[in-house]
């Protein structure tokens, strides 16, 4: 999909962080656009900077775990602009904590929205991607889904899950010649409100000594990239008709981790996490 020009995009987390900015990318490339966030106004915010450009723009509360809503998002975009070419599964929140502390309705909350959101979106989306002629469902897993991290279990299930979902339903339609694509994105550090969103259980505190705004404010410290810098990139993969986007330096050395030394980084990453916490309990 070279031309972008009057294609219909659907982005889900647009009232914040990499969903804005690609709502601004896409916009500057003539597309018309489909917004959802639970959070009604910050994605009317976000409508209301791109009409001020001139950009068609309407907007929806959505919360992607949620079957009906992402049901009703889709309905109604293609309702209003008579088809949808473009699906990017974006929204997501993020879980710290030991295994043994977080609780299965921790899981359940991260994989509803992180995982399920994805497949909610993929599925409810597919059908109109394929009546328009040329489709594309981008999908938003992270560096953590290429590696794992101490800590992160949740987060790294849903990203890992995302990678495996995606992958193979790129191969999927492949195989039935589908007028459809998929690509799968892993952002490295990218300056958004995740981390402050997140729920930080109080196992990471017991650990490493730190707060769970001390932990907060280092790991944002990682975020190397911006939100503008990661939607142009994931705009050039969408042209490009990637397989895999890696977004930042920080995701190409995860990467580089994964391929070249599988097992050796877990022990790299959990010294990593040790030599941070000075005197604590790691």
């Amino acid at each position: 999909m070279k031309q972008l020009q009057g294609k219909v995009v659907a982005i889900s987390g647009a009232g914040s962080g990499i969903g804005r900015a690609l709502a601004h990318e896409f916009a500057r490339h003539g597309s018309l656009l489909s917004l959802a966030d639970i959070q009604l106004d910050a994605v009317n915010d976000t409508a209301a900077q791109l009409r001020a450009v001139g950009a068609q723009v309407i907007t929806h509360r959505v919360d992607v775990g949620s079957l009906a809503d992402v049901t009703a998002w889709a309905e109604q975009t293609r309702s209003h602009f008579g088809r949808v070419n473009v699906v990017v599964n974006n929204a997501g929140v993020a879980l710290s904590g030991t295994v043994g502390a977080l609780s299965i309705q921790d899981y359940e909350w991260i994989m509803q929205i992180n995982f399920w959101g994805v497949i909610y979106g993929t599925k409810v989306f597919l059908p109109h991607l394929e009546a328009s002629g040329d489709g594309h469902v981008i999908n938003i897993s992270s560096v953590f889904g290429l590696t794992s991290q101490p800590l992160m279990s949740g987060y790294n299930a849903s990203k890992f899950a995302v990678r495996g979902f995606t992958e193979s339903l790129r191969q999927d339609l492949e195989l039935s010649r589908s007028c459809v694509s998929a690509t799968c994105v892993h952002p490295g550090g990218i300056k958004t409100n995740i981390a402050k969103t997140a729920r930080v259980d109080a196992s990471v505190a017991t650990l490493t000594g730190k707060s769970a705004a001390d932990a907060t404010r280092e790991f944002e410290m990682s975020f190397i990239t911006t939100p503008a810098k990661a939607a142009r990139v994931i705009v050039d993969g969408l042209q490009r008709n990637r397989r895999r986007v890696l977004i930042g330096p920080d995701a190409r050395l995860f990467d580089w981790c994964a391929r070249l030394m599988p097992a050796l980084y877990q022990r790299l990453f959990t010294a990593a996490v040790r030599w941070r916490s000075p005197g604590a309990k790691v």
